[in-house]
């Protein structure tokens, strides 16, 4: 049995541990402050051989006969599974078991950007960067990485639940937000849905020809090859060409940016093609900029990575860029980052500009552990603070309600990720049934009012990632701290963090991470002299 002593020098608290298998397993302690009383606690929550907390350890307060209850739920997921009601086919749950998706443990990820920037002017007509600009989507143009990190993305998508909207971290749940969205591509976050039409094939034909400038015969030999209601990425590409030539400004604008939303925030899992019915957003030129194209993106990014979180799907649509960069932004320890600028020196460009594609190294299999052990202190918790001076926060980002694009529909929940706004976090309410909603575009409008509901019921956090007493606790009843089990050989109890308090200093934070990583994998000792030294660096960095 090892027995070792954690000591905060800003505060002299010690915390005493014991581990029969520290070099086998590498697991973490945590501590948290109780604000109830002055005096400082070692809180440690443990899993039983069949993955699930005790109900003992979560309610100190229930009966004898409820805490011998039997719990309900699933192996190292929720034993409350009224909030994720279909963890039953989630891959988290096959992970668990060592179940793969199938031999390629990654997704299939939809990435345009190397086309893009072959199909990307530097410099469009004036008469077409008119109307390009005025739509609200003229920053998509060099947003895209030219690569995707597929198994840095799938490691996400993993702990994504769509009952929620979020991915649900060891700490927490964080979500992409539509403050994320307008910070990384500037794109228009205020403004109207578009409410779906149906669009045959035949109808698919008719607007090519009224609004692409094409024959009869040419579109109906296209759309007849596309099997359905569809356009070619590469033929409006070809078409864009064609008309920008022939001085048909109008006919190439559509063509155009019909090609830069089908390859960005309308990818789909075709990887070629563009629904057809996308072409009515630009029958009026001039019109298309009342769109909310921020909320369009994240409808679209949230229905796929609804889908792709599930056991049987095997692909990822949508913008797998805002995905990336938005993991880049918040998660600096973990992946590859290639960085083109420093924000401080930025010229007002989208923050998605900021990244360049770097080849990781890590499968996803090594990136599942490293995601189980993060914690608070490893998070950028806001990371676009220093870009207020081109996108100031609004409000409307605070909404809590439905968004519609289409006939698509998901919740948006940022009660459920105060942190990321600067808010303490509390157990939020039960998620929105969007099936049942009526009145979205309503509620969309008079958002103030759903606002007003996210923040009363919280405060100005005075640390980046302070909890209200007794969230962590009901956390770990419904969700899953991690998605691999501890090793079959070593004692099946698993500590569960309930609060960090870590470095309050974001560089002491990132040293002390760093240096606590290293430990892990070599398996060291604290009683070891070669690891003396940084052992004291480590308690060093955490008194900050």
């Amino acid at each position: 049995m090892y027995t070792g002593t954690l000591k905060s020098k800003s505060s002299g608290l010690k915390i005493v541990y014991r581990n029969t298998s520290l070099k086998c397993s590498g697991l973490l302690f945590f501590w948290t402050l109780n604000r109830k009383s002055s005096r400082k606690s070692s809180v440690v929550r443990r899993r039983g051989a069949d993955g699930r907390i005790p109900v003992r350890t979560l309610d100190r307060g229930a009966s004898s006969s409820a805490a011998a209850a039997e719990p309900t739920g699933y192996p190292g997921g929720p034993y409350d599974t009224s909030l994720l009601v279909k963890y039953e086919h989630h891959v988290a749950r096959h992970i668990w078991f060592g179940e793969e998706r199938g031999p390629k443990k990654e997704l299939k990820v939809a990435g345009h950007g190397l086309k893009l920037n072959s199909r990307v002017p530097l410099a469009l007509p004036p008469q077409m960067e008119s109307w390009v600009s005025r739509s609200g989507l003229a920053s998509l143009q060099r947003t895209s990485l030219n690569k995707i990190d597929t198994n840095l993305v799938s490691a996400f998508v993993e702990r994504w639940h769509l009952e929620t909207s979020s991915f649900h971290m060891p700490f927490g749940e964080m979500s992409i937000t539509l403050d994320d969205v307008a910070c990384l591509l500037h794109l228009p976050i205020r403004g109207i849905f578009w409410s779906p039409q149906d669009v045959t094939e035949e109808l698919a034909v008719e607007l090519a020809v009224d609004y692409l400038g094409v024959s009869q015969s040419q579109a109906q030999s296209h759309v007849r090859s596309c099997r359905g209601s569809y356009y070619k990425l590469e033929w409006l590409y070809d078409i864009f060409v064609h008309h920008r030539a022939a001085s048909s400004w109008a006919y190439a604008t559509r063509a155009y940016l019909l090609m830069l939303v089908g390859s960005t925030i309308f990818a789909d899992k075709t990887f070629t093609l563009v629904e057809a019915r996308y072409l009515l957003l630009f029958r009026d030129l001039d019109g298309c900029s009342g769109y909310s194209w921020g909320a369009a993106a994240l409808v679209t990014l949230y229905r796929y990575l609804g889908d792709a979180s599930m056991y049987s799907c095997k692909q990822l649509g949508g913008y797998p860029t805002l995905l990336q960069c938005w993991i880049h932004e918040y998660f600096p320890t973990v992946g590859k980052r290639g960085e083109n600028w420093n924000p401080a020196g930025n010229c007002g460009l989208p923050r998605a500009m900021r990244w360049s594609y770097r080849q990781g190294v890590l499968k996803v299999d090594d990136l599942r552990p490293i995601l189980d052990e993060l914690t608070p202190t490893d998070v950028i918790w806001r990371p676009f603070e220093d870009h207020r001076a081109w996108r100031v926060f609004d409000e409307i980002c605070l909404y809590r309600g439905c968004l519609k694009w289409g006939e698509t529909v998901v919740p948006y929940l940022p009660d459920r990720c105060l942190r990321q706004f600067g808010y303490r976090q509390y157990v939020p309410s039960p998620p929105l049934d969007c099936m049942m909603a009526t009145d979205i575009d309503v509620d969309w409008i008079s958002y103030h009012q759903s606002v007003v509901d996210v923040i009363g019921s919280s405060s100005v956090a005075t640390t980046p990632s302070e909890v209200v007493d007794g969230y962590l606790e009901w956390y770990y009843r419904v969700s899953h701290p991690r998605l691999v089990p501890p090793h079959r050989d070593a004692p099946r109890e698993v500590p569960v963090p309930v609060y960090d308090a870590g470095p309050s200093d974001p560089d002491w934070a990132r040293v002390s991470t760093l240096i606590r990583r290293y430990l892990r994998q070599v398996n060291a000792e604290e009683e070891d002299p070669q690891f003396s030294d940084l052992f004291e660096a480590l308690h060093i960095s955490r008194s900050h």
